[in-house]
């Protein structure tokens, strides 16, 4: 199968990845195995299918599944039972309690009517595209993992802020995405330790940070293309500094890091201030 090919780390790495996103993208979704995973699903939903197929055919949740971000929960047989018998009940509290989005989206796209699945053709073309989408940042995080969730922020901020919602609400949906929450959570500087923290005031301290470092108030303008580049350019430039030998100071890792990238000499003098503020 076709390696993702990615030949910097931080920033540079970054640009190179955006760049050729969609030819690399292409190749990979060309790659046999992943051709032989989108005829499977396509044949699978060309017609109604059983609830109880669905669930036993463990090829089609694994394929399904990473469509939506789950990749690796194919074998949770039960909770997606559960996931897909609460969607079906107006009066369930479930899929609201659990916080999930990718959840809630998978629950709602495959929602049963008198335990039988149909996808129209619509919505199957669009799986296809998010499982081959999926399948490539898998294979990224393989090559380089602040990549993948440099992609996941990326393709991922947007479905987080989307829906109406307090900043509370939103805050919380935040910090329930382990993808999200990690590029936050480095590019704003904060330990993993927060994690300990009542949620309530893991929310304010958020909210705090992107206040001081990037000037957002209200967190819904994380969702716009600048402030969602600003945030992963953060993120990857603070996660190559902690990847770098610990021998040297932070000051000098960031030079030297920033001074290999491929940024001018203004953008690395300006992105070094903003990492030792």
């Amino acid at each position: 199968m076709f390696q993702p090919v990615v030949p910097l780390s931080g920033i540079g790495g970054w640009n190179f990845l955006q760049a050729t996103y969609d030819r690399q993208l292409e190749t990979f979704s060309n790659s046999p195995q992943i051709r032989n995973d989108q005829e499977y699903l396509v044949e699978k939903f060309s017609g109604p299918l059983s609830k109880e197929d669905f669930l036993d055919d463990q090829r089609l949740l694994r394929i399904t599944m990473t469509a939506f971000d789950l990749g690796g929960e194919e074998w949770k047989r039960g909770f997606i039972d559960k996931v897909l018998n609460e969607v079906a009940d107006p009066d369930s509290t479930f899929l609201a309690r659990l916080n999930n989005q990718s959840y809630t989206r998978f629950a709602e796209t495959f929602a049963p009517q008198n335990d039988q699945i149909q996808i129209s053709g619509e919505i199957l073309s669009q799986i296809v595209s998010d499982f081959e989408a999926a399948s490539f940042e898998s294979a990224l995080g393989e090559v380089d993992n602040s990549m993948r969730l440099a992609l996941n922020y990326r393709d991922g901020i947007g479905a987080i802020l989307g829906e109406s919602s307090s900043q509370d609400a939103i805050m919380f949906r935040i910090l329930g995405d382990v993808p999200i929450r990690s590029v936050l959570e480095e590019g704003l500087g904060l330990p993993q330790d927060i994690r300990q923290l009542p949620l309530e005031r893991q929310v304010e301290i958020f909210q705090e940070k992107l206040s001081s470092v990037f000037g957002i108030n209200d967190v819904r303008e994380l969702n716009t293309p600048e402030n969602a580049e600003r945030v992963i350019q953060r993120f990857l430039a603070i996660s190559s500094v902690n990847q770098v030998s610990l021998g040297n100071s932070p000051a000098a890792n960031a030079l030297t890091l920033l001074g290999g990238g491929g940024l001018g000499a203004g953008a690395s003098q300006n992105l070094f201030l903003s990492l030792i503020r």
